[in-house]
């Protein structure tokens, strides 16, 4: 066990062992001038604390230090009613504290009692349950601005990390203080109920045990009383004072002192005026002339040495500025800051901040965070922060998109229009901006406002700028998610699995295969759009599998095989019959003659003229299907659809090639087409 710890057992085993047992007067000395002791320590931890979550154990303390007062007032009840010597320090504060005056000891006790009631404990507690209701009513926003700076880029993992532990911290800290608090109004409550009944209890003691008169046993045991009172009651009022402090507390980061005299010091025109006035009062009233004319100076020659300092200050913090703009212009460059290449960047012309400016309205900033969201739950990465930024050197209405510092798409709005696009049925034309949608380059038209009602009711479907922006960049994002994926955010996948599947990892990595690896099945996944949620399954599949055979295109395919339900699922609707293209046998064995297998893996080596034979077919067979409305599917043989998948995807992207292996029992095909050569 540790020191500490120890020292705590023993501190909460003593107070519990005073309520049992009654202890010599020697003793009850020494541990009231602890508690005194221990009540001015915290008093001055939470006055000079830096942050309250710097004694975010402060509501433990408040019970462990009640526990142990009402301990000390019982034992020293004991010794007052048995025998009449509670020592030292009870009979000095009763004595002294209250100038040896019965009447003067009593009301010195109430006046306490009541600054400690009406007070200090009754601000404390609405303090205490005000900044507790705000700071949880505050947490939703809290979280919003850290997700918001965090897909700015403005912070990182780790700092956003560190910023929701804090506002969590502050949440548990403050909910505990709103009710911690009523420790130390109880504490105040049961030391005003333990003293009357201890001069109640003394009177009768010293006339039924000890034979004394009335007036004889109210003087000796009142004074005991107040002074047992006194002893409890000054440290309770010192806790209390701290817990007002701590609540009340609004710097964070500057001394408490500095700030406090500052705050109430720092204005020479609020001095000067003070000053006059107490030199006006002390000169035209029957005041003290030398009391109210000298302290009438003092604050003014104080008000001419602020104006001093803060004149003198201004000019330190000019030279400053200078000279830290000097050492800045002879630095050198820092170049390393240059080597960083963000992975998805948004930049757009100074017409679109309007868009990414919370102040103004703009939501583009949540609509990142809603992208960073939804491509998680459908292909089951987390993208790279998407930083935003603006460029002057782009058209106003303009916006480009970069993927690792290279530009990938862009596209151009018109502020306060909306863009109209005809879904396909809709016959009657209206009036607008003719243009191309830029996510799928489609045609569309840019309308007003007053035209947006009416293009919904003809059926155009009608977006607005932000909404452009975000498809856009989710479009261009899926497209490159596979080149996205690296090895840390590989690792990243790995740990969370490893959680809870401890055993399958450790076989698979890096026994049986390599990190990068992994990595390269992923990719082939998410290149065609294959979600890896299901890590799990694809881990499984990975570790039957690479210990026949550490092609990661084969590993792929006993992957997607494994994942056939999902692929089902996502290219195949239920309960209808999909239209698909198959692929012609003679082509399926030519092509398997025309791969060579290397050390750095497998290629196709298929004849020139095969290929563009080949492509010709599956352009044909696009368009027949594009015309009939329907997604162009190719189904081919399990072994071959990899590379067939390569031979087509240079030429059209959005091609979808999937194996027999791939397709649930449950889905029903009907081929319209074949790809021959």
């Amino acid at each position: 066990m540790r020191k500490a710890d120890l020292a705590i057992a023993i501190y909460i085993l003593t107070a519990i062992a005073m309520l049992i047992i009654t202890i010599p007067s020697g003793i009850l000395d020494i541990f009231l001038a602890f508690n005194i002791a221990l009540s001015f320590t915290i008093l001055f931890s939470c006055m000079f604390v830096k942050e309250v979550l710097d004694m975010s154990f402060y509501p433990t303390m408040l019970l462990f230090t009640t526990i142990f007062r009402i301990a000390l007032n019982v034992s020293s009840t004991k010794l007052i009613l048995g025998t009449g010597d509670p020592g030292n320090v009870v009979e000095t504060f009763g004595e002294f504290v209250g100038g040896g005056d019965l009447i003067i000891g009593i009301i010195v006790f109430i006046i306490l009692i009541m600054i400690q009631f009406m007070v200090i404990n009754k601000g404390s507690e609405r303090v205490a349950e005000v900044t507790a209701r705000f700071t949880l009513d505050a947490m939703p926003g809290k979280q919003m601005a850290i997700d918001a700076d965090l897909n700015t880029g403005a912070i990182t993992d780790a700092e956003a990390k560190k910023r929701r532990d804090k506002i969590q911290q502050e949440s548990s800290f403050f909910g505990s203080m709103d009710g911690a608090v009523k420790y130390v109004k109880g504490d105040a409550t049961a030391g005003l109920i333990i003293t009357v009944v201890n001069i109640i209890g003394g009177i009768a003691m010293g006339m039924l045990r000890q034979g004394m008169d009335i007036n004889g046993a109210l003087e000796k045991y009142t004074i005991l009383t107040i002074g047992d009172g006194l002893v409890s009651q000054i440290p309770s009022l010192l806790i209390s004072l701290a817990t007002g402090i701590l609540v009340t507390k609004g710097s964070k980061e500057a001394d408490f002192g500095s700030v406090l005299i500052g705050q109430l010091f720092g204005i020479p025109k609020v001095l000067y005026i003070v000053g006059i006035a107490l030199s006006v009062l002390g000169l035209v009233t029957p005041l003290n002339t030398i009391l109210f004319v000298g302290l009438g100076m003092a604050f003014v020659v104080a008000a001419r040495m602020m104006e001093s300092t803060i004149e003198t200050a201004k000019i330190e913090s000019e030279a400053d500025m200078d000279e830290m703009a000097a050492e800045e212009i002879r630095q050198p460059e820092n170049v390393n800051s240059l080597l960083q290449v963000d992975p998805i960047e948004l930049e757009f012309g100074y017409g679109i901040i309007p868009l990414a400016d919370v102040n103004q309205g703009g939501d583009l900033l949540d609509r990142v965070v809603m992208i960073r969201r939804q491509v998680a739950l459908e292909l089951g990465m987390v993208v790279p922060i998407i930083r935003l930024r603006d460029n002057i050197q782009l058209n106003p209405n303009q916006y480009i998109i970069k993927i690792k510092g290279i530009q990938v798409s862009e596209g151009e709005i018109l502020f306060d229009h909306y863009m109209a696009m005809n879904p396909g049925f809709v016959e009657e034309e209206i009036a607008g901006i003719p243009t191309f949608e830029p996510s799928f380059h489609l045609p569309a038209l840019w309308i007003t406002e007053g035209q947006r009602e009416r293009a919904e009711s003809l059926g155009y479907t009608v977006v607005d700028p932000p909404s452009i922006i975000a498809t856009h960049l989710t479009e261009v994002i899926r497209q490159h998610v596979a080149e996205l994926l690296s090895r840390q955010d590989v690792q990243s996948l790995v740990n969370n699995l490893k959680e809870t599947n401890p055993v399958l990892v450790d076989e698979l990595i890096p026994k049986t295969l390599g990190l990068g690896e992994v990595q390269k099945v992923l990719q082939n996944l998410l290149r065609e759009g294959i979600s890896i949620r299901d890590l799990l399954t694809i881990f499984e599949t990975l570790a039957d599998y690479a210990t026949t055979s550490r092609d990661t295109d084969i590993l792929t395919e006993y992957v997607r095989q494994s994942l056939k339900r999902a692929i089902s699922s996502k290219f195949f609707p239920p309960r209808e019959t999909t239209s698909v293209v198959t692929l012609d046998p003679v082509i399926e064995q030519e092509i398997m003659k025309s791969v060579k297998q290397t050390e750095q893996g497998a290629y196709l080596s298929l004849d020139p003229e095969k290929s563009r034979a080949i492509l010709k077919s599956v352009e044909n067979e696009i368009k027949k299907m594009e015309n009939m409305g329907k997604n162009p599917i190719v189904i081919t043989s399990p072994i071959v659809r990899i590379y067939f998948k390569r031979l087509t995807e240079e030429y059209y992207r959005d091609l979808i090639v999937i194996s027999y292996s791939e397709i649930g029992s449950d889905v029903e095909l009907q081929s319209v087409g074949m790809i021959t050569a």
